[in-house]
């Protein structure tokens, strides 16, 4: 029988010649060449991945696994892409470089586009949807494509058209438009994601708050420039633009003053520094550590565990008290009433000795306890003191200082006054309840 090994590949759209091809000895060839490749490129990426000092799961590049990011299909295709250009120098590539190659740029595709909206929107609810539209647009393009379908489905596609404005548009035309927008999108927020993790890799304190606006400046740029990109890829006027863009700003004007001065207010935050993530701040009665700003509000979190979402405008429009601007040093105090007949220097220096003994309570300035009232039924003590954690909580210390105050006053003898009460009742009153048998 004779040989057919020098015959050229079998067309893609034949099917029978497709299958017929696979029996040949070179599909044999190809398969251990591709299976060499991907040996190659695990091995590839795992130095790469042992160089750069691991990874994690944020990783683009690597993923959580080494097949799990983009340089794993992308070096694989690389791989593929040159070993068939080699091949074809000696033997006819049959089917399944052939087919190899389109599969592994749709692999590429998926992984790239997933990768960057898992860390662009991080815990996002749109992203699985976005993720599986992603895969079944790569797996249905890879199918048409190998099928040799997709010429033919963009001819019939490119036909259906329809004139706007001085512009033609079809429906070829929309879906390469919203193909070339999704990947210039997918570009900008890798760009955007590497810069903002640069950034904020090392930053602490009041430069990450400033490192954290020019990320969301950047990010917003790049995200801007890029539609206009594609936008102007696909064809369309961007002069037409203008008037939609004045449009818009009389809405913001109007409709979306609010909106647009918390997005504002945020830069201006983040730019200024007057307020920073971690601060501790009390701004409309509630109080807490600051542990998000974002471009339209901020997050501040209490000690009892609760979380506000305070707008941006907030911060500039009120008053603000910012715990921790100069440092992170706060003053408490407690009250205490004792007898008048107590000895006044020695509960001074029983108040002061009891604060002092708490390891939260700072030495210097060191705590001071002054007569600070007469009170109706004693003396009354102010016992202040400073400590520089109050993130670890302010209620818990005061206890703690109210119970070695106290146990130190009954050590000593120091007696602490129950109410007291003097009633004064007239002679009248008194024989008014005498004769009403009332006892006085």
């Amino acid at each position: 029988m004779a040989s057919n090994e020098g015959l050229p590949p079998p067309p893609i759209e034949d099917f029978d010649a497709w299958f017929g091809a696979l029996t040949q000895t070179a599909a044999l060839v190809e398969i251990g060449v591709l299976l060499v490749c991907v040996v190659v490129a695990w091995f590839a990426v795992r130095l790469t991945l042992h160089v750069t000092h691991g990874s994690n799961y944020k990783s683009i590049w690597f993923g959580r696994k080494i097949i799990d990011g983009v340089m794993f299909p992308l070096v694989l295709l690389c791989l593929a892409f040159a070993s068939r250009a080699l091949l074809m120098r000696w033997m006819p590539v049959l089917v399944i470089l052939k087919i190899a190659v389109p599969v592994l740029v749709a692999l590429v595709l998926i992984r790239t586009g997933v990768k960057v909206l898992q860390v662009a929107f991080e815990n996002a609810p749109m992203v699985r949807a976005l993720e599986r539209t992603i895969s079944w647009a790569a797996w249905l393009a890879m199918v048409l494509w190998v099928s040799g379908l997709l010429p033919l489905l963009l001819n019939e596609l490119d036909q259906i058209k329809w004139t706007v404005g001085g512009s033609t548009l079809s429906i070829r035309t929309l879906i390469e438009g919203a193909l070339t927008a999704g990947g210039v999108l997918i570009i900008t927020l890798w760009i955007s994601a590497g810069i903002e993790s640069r950034l904020l890799r090392t930053a602490t304190g009041s430069q990450l708050s400033l490192r954290k606006a020019i990320s969301n400046a950047t990010r917003a740029v790049l995200v801007l420039v890029g539609l206009l990109l594609a936008l102007s890829a696909v064809g369309i006027d961007l002069t037409a633009l203008s008037v939609l863009g004045g449009a818009i700003g009389v809405g913001i004007g109007f409709g979306l003053q609010k909106l647009a001065a918390n997005y504002v207010s945020g830069f201006v935050i983040l730019a200024e520094r007057s307020v920073r993530i971690g601060d501790n701040i009390r701004i409309d009665g509630f109080e807490g550590a600051i542990t998000a700003i974002n471009t339209r509000y901020s997050i501040v979190r209490s000690l009892a565990g609760r979380e506000s979402i305070v707008p941006n405008e907030m911060f500039i429009t009120q008053r603000v008290e910012n715990l921790s601007l100069a440092d992170r040093m706060v003053w408490q105090s407690t009250v205490v009433s004792v007898a008048y007949d107590s000895d006044v220097e020695l509960v001074d220096r029983l108040l002061t000795e009891a604060a002092a003994a708490q390891k939260r309570v700072l030495k210097t300035p060191e705590p001071a306890a002054a007569l600070s009232a007469f009170g109706a039924d004693g003396l009354e003590f102010t016992l202040g003191y400073w400590i520089d954690d109050p993130h670890n909580g302010q209620l818990n210390l005061r206890s703690e200082v109210n119970h070695a105050v106290l146990k130190s006053l009954r050590e000593h003898g120091i007696v602490i006054p129950y109410p007291q009460r003097v009633l004064h009742i007239s002679p009248a009153d008194a024989s008014a309840a005498r004769s009403s048998h009332i006892p006085v």
